[in-house]
């Protein structure tokens, strides 16, 4: 790195920087890259990152447990960047004492799980909640346990193939014996589009119901339990070519919704219609 240097971007209870950080590249070349960074209130410089799964493409990131953080996050107003991550690369989790992610580094707390980490920040920026204390958690975690066990083997069911064109070629044997293994059949053999939007209108239906009377899950804006279905949807989103819900359907909308929450952090995301 040839230089470095530490951009002011506003007063909060700390203060938001950028750092702007130049890297050589081929003779006089060089690269600017901008990283935020957070400023407690005693000025120690903190990084927040996550590390988040890419695809065949580092652009192409489609984790439905990331897009969970990344919503909480946004949710938040919490600055941060990313290092793209697959699944083979074990090693650079070792920090973490953990395999998978979303793994959240926040100054010198390191949170794994996607829940945790939604949890963790409830903790330590209080503002705006988005799972809750009480009954508020506990109803966000049964639908946390609803989206995993009802919806996401739904999901999983119309794009088993359309994921595992998606992710990295180095990444696919090891995605193929892990998700043959779990479900006791070649991937080929789970790949259904049509009984797995069959499944996944069935499964909707409480969510359908509740959207009747508001516009998002969580009411009159987007909060924890929202993040959690739209992580799952947001995960075939990525990576299917065909929409998994009819256009009409309160879901849709509400999708279209949640595309544009957070000045539309997740409608300005790379999909796999954008690397076709």
């Amino acid at each position: 790195m040839l230089e470095e240097s530490v951009i002011r971007l506003k007063e909060s209870a700390g203060a938001l920087y950028f750092s702007r950080q130049c890297f050589k590249l081929n003779g006089d070349e060089c690269a600017i890259f901008e990283f935020p960074l957070f400023i407690n209130g005693k000025g120690k410089k903190m990084t927040r990152t996550l590390y988040d799964l890419c695809g065949r493409d580092e652009r192409l990131r489609f984790s439905p447990y990331c897009w969970r953080v990344r919503m909480a996050l946004a949710h938040k107003g919490l600055a941060y960047n990313t290092i793209a991550w697959r699944f083979e690369d074990k090693q650079a989790l070792a920090f973490a004492d953990y395999d998978k992610v979303p793994v959240l580094c926040d100054g010198d707390q390191v949170i794994t799980d996607s829940f945790k980490i939604m949890r963790y920040l409830d903790k330590a920026y209080p503002d705006a909640p988005v799972l809750g204390e009480g009954t508020a958690y506990q109803r966000a975690l049964f639908f946390k346990y609803y989206v995993e066990r009802s919806v996401t083997p739904s999901l999983f069911r119309s794009v088993a193939l359309d994921l595992l064109a998606a992710i990295h070629p180095d990444d696919r044997d090891y995605f193929r014996k892990t998700r043959e293994a779990r479900f006791g059949a070649r991937l080929e053999e789970v790949h259904n589009p049509e009984q797995g939007k069959q499944q996944l209108y069935q499964v909707l239906a409480p969510v359908r119901e509740q959207l009747h009377g508001s516009p998002f899950l969580d009411g009159e804006t987007p909060s924890g339990i929202d993040y959690l279905l739209f992580g799952s949807m947001m995960w075939t989103h990525t990576v299917s070519l065909e929409p998994l819900t009819e256009s009409d359907d309160p879901v849709s909308e509400w999708f279209t919704r949640m595309l544009d929450a957070h000045n539309g952090i997740a409608r300005q995301a790379i999909t796999i219609r954008d690397l076709n």
